[in-house]
């Protein structure tokens, strides 16, 4: 059999082979059967066999399997000039640095242009944590095909953005790292893009570590396809190697190109175009929102059919009952890295709209006279909830510029109008308002936010969402991985034994002497988890949690065995009260700070409360005759946000302003105990 392949303007003669089996395992591949296999995973690659048996060409099976849910719609046609995709992986495994490296190759920014690392992390609060919690348009343009990009969060907090931003692409590159593999938020949005009908490309992405093992990776992969029910043509999936940091790509480990030409080849060959209907009446699901001081509300969406022109009168639909009608103002499309402002968009390409005021997420923009709506975004329910209330400190209104509860009404209302994951309703009192999120960070992250904004206010400890079934109690469990040095690992285990965890998976990795635990254990467990690992394993450990699903309550889980330190009276704390009350715990706070009766000042070393005075002075009698000592404290603990959210028990606030961070037990439970 007699073979020529072209490929990134290459073409080289392949020995005589066997007919390759359909839909080989990927571990009966190897050297120059892997790089032939993802070449002839193709419908446009240039493809000539000429042999007695006849072989049909191997077709890219992703292509396929993206049809598969529009098979019945026959009438629609493929637009080949765009292809719409969205980055996804676990993590740190890399996405928003493999952006990057496109856009750079993409000829998106000028040669003499200065251009900062993790360009898509625009937000402040992004570039702190080095992490993404919004999702990003942006395009490029390789081979006259417009290729729009969505870089989309890691975190499972933020799992609702991903859930959504799926609404608007036909495949996804599924970035995991060549040590660490498959992770559980890798697992959540391979499930979602499979349960769409997308096309999938999978990046092995930081091909460059010294302990990559590209193999175990591809495999691991593969049998995630298999848990997850994908068929056959998806686990048939084109495997890319690359270095985002680098800006490289190849079809073998050992083989990559100068840039990233494999990557863009085999997004445009194995990724489908999007399927239009153009001449039908319009149709657009707003699935993102941003706000713009000038232009108001703008809503960002994939046009699925018809076309959308500026000043055109559309109907703005929520369900088939309730519609309202609209003029478009403005519209743009992606360019590069910013908003271009559009006369008309075609049906399959991103754009955002503006001059609709109140249009929310999951709403459609349809014809004015024909207009149908588009099913309604759907996401999964929350775990984890908050109570918000007014700040009652005697230092409320010293540093926020919102104070009431009117205030923190408005904005936690706001918050849902782009955030479909988190809820919002009233509590007991009419200050008080109950927040509920995918998990802490999810929720602190709005915390955060919000300070910046100026506002002050009070949290409760996180609390899970439990569930009551045939009047047996359930609670959520989650899988938490946890990658800890083998010397560190005996105190992770126990850890996790005394909250819950049950063991479903130990493995080393690398070669670095790292152990891989997996774990399933209730949500509950996981409050406050994080600090404890790192200080069971001096820093050491990697913990990562994923939602999996609804269980029979575990039982009673302490998760903090010490007490608190807690300030005595008003004043203004002083080196000679911190001097001995260092020897009860360890402190928060240094000389010289202005604290409030019921405020937390340190952890106490036993369980139990217990109140200090750290504002007591040295008497000043009889001062000659007593030599003044020099006075050494420790250096107090420095806890962020998330540590004191992590921290707090039930009877117990944190106070949070634009300038400051503090703790104080609750003073209602304080009311109770005395009344008793």
């Amino acid at each position: 059999m007699e073979m020529a392949i072209s490929f990134h303007h290459s073409s080289f003669k392949a020995p005589s082979i066997n007919p390759i089996p359909k839909y080989p395992f990927p571990t009966q591949l190897s050297g120059l059967s892997l790089s032939l296999l993802s070449s002839f995973n193709s419908k446009t690659t240039c493809l000539k066999l000429r042999s007695r048996n006849l072989i049909q060409p191997v077709k890219c099976s992703v292509s396929e399997a993206a049809q598969i849910a529009i098979e019945k719609r026959s009438h629609l046609k493929r637009r080949s000039d765009i292809r719409n995709i969205a980055i996804v992986a676990h993590v740190d495994h890399g996405k928003t640095t493999l952006v990057d490296a496109m856009l750079r190759q993409s000829k998106v920014f000028r040669d003499n242009q200065f251009i900062q690392e993790r360009v898509m992390d625009s937000n402040d609060l992004e570039r702190e944590r080095g992490i993404t919690i919004l999702s990003k348009n942006t395009s490029i343009t390789y081979k006259d095909t417009k290729i729009n990009i969505i870089d989309t969060p890691g975190h499972s907090d933020f799992g609702g953005e991903v859930e959504r931003i799926l609404n608007m692409v036909e495949g996804v590159l599924l970035v995991v790292d060549s040590v660490e593999g498959p992770m559980p938020q890798t697992r959540f949005v391979l499930k979602k893009a499979l349960e769409f009908g997308l096309a999938v490309v999978v990046v092995v992405n930081k091909i460059d570590r010294p302990s990559a093992r590209p193999d175990f990776v591809i495999n691991s992969t593969f049998e995630l396809f298999i848990e997850l029910n994908a068929t056959d043509e998806q686990c048939d999936f084109q495997a890319i190697y690359a270095s985002g940091i680098k800006g490289k790509a190849g079809l073998a480990p050992d083989n990559l190109a100068e840039d990233l030409g494999p990557l863009f080849e085999s997004i445009i060959r194995c990724i489908p175009g999007p399927h239009i209907d153009k001449d039908g009446a319009l149709q657009m699901l707003a699935t993102n929102i941003e706000y713009d001081e000038h232009k108001g509300r703008i809503a960002i969406g994939r046009l699925h059919a018809g076309v959308l022109q500026k000043g055109m009168e559309v109907r703005v639909c929520t369900s088939e009952d309730s519609c309202r009608f609209g003029r478009i103002s403005e519209l743009f499309v992606y360019e590069k890295f910013s908003r271009t402002p559009a006369e008309r968009v075609e049906a399959g390409d991103i754009c955002a709209v503006c001059g609709i005021e109140d249009i929310q997420i999951g709403e459609t923009i349809a014809d004015k006279a024909f207009g149908k709506p588009l099913p309604a975004i759907k996401v999964e329910e929350p775990t984890v909830k908050m109570a918000f209330s007014i700040n009652t400190s005697p230092f409320v209104g010293r540093e926020g510029k919102y104070v009431t509860s009117r205030n923190l009404r408005d904005r936690l209302y706001r918050e849902l109008e782009r955030n479909l994951a988190m809820r919002v309703e009233d509590g007991e009192t009419a200050d008080t308002f109950i927040v509920s999120g995918r998990g802490t960070l999810h929720i602190t992250i709005l915390i955060e936010n919000m300070r910046r904004e100026g506002y002050e206010f009070m949290v409760g400890p996180p609390k899970v969402i439990n569930k009551k079934v045939d009047d047996k109690l359930l609670e959520p469990y989650e899988i938490a991985t946890v990658e800890v040095p083998e010397e560190h690992m005996g105190a992770v285990v126990e850890l996790l034994g005394r909250r819950r965890g049950q063991m479903i998976d130990m493995q080393g990795v690398g070669s670095e002497g790292t152990t891989f635990l997996k774990y399933k254990i209730p949500t509950r467990g996981l409050l406050g988890l994080r600090n404890a690992i790192l200080t069971a394993s001096r820093g050491t450990a990697i913990l990562n949690t994923i939602f999996d699903s609804y269980g029979p309550w575990a039982g009673d889980i302490v998760t903090r065995d010490l007490g608190s330190l807690v300030a005595f009276e008003d004043g203004s704390s002083t080196s000679y009260a911190l001097a001995s009350s260092q020897e009860r715990g360890q402190m928060f706070i240094s000389p010289g700070v202005e604290v409030y009766k019921g405020q937390i000042v340190g952890i106490h070393q036993r369980p139990g409360d217990l109140s200090l005075n750290i504002c007591k002075k040295k008497a000043a009698t009889n001062v000659r005759s007593n030599k003044e000592q020099t006075v050494v404290l420790d250096t107090p603990l420095d806890y962020s946000l998330d540590d004191c959210i992590e921290y707090i028990q039930e009877d117990e606030l944190v106070e949070v302003t634009p300038s400051s961070i503090r703790m104080c037990k609750n003073p209602k439970f304080a009311a109770a105990k005395k009344s008793r």
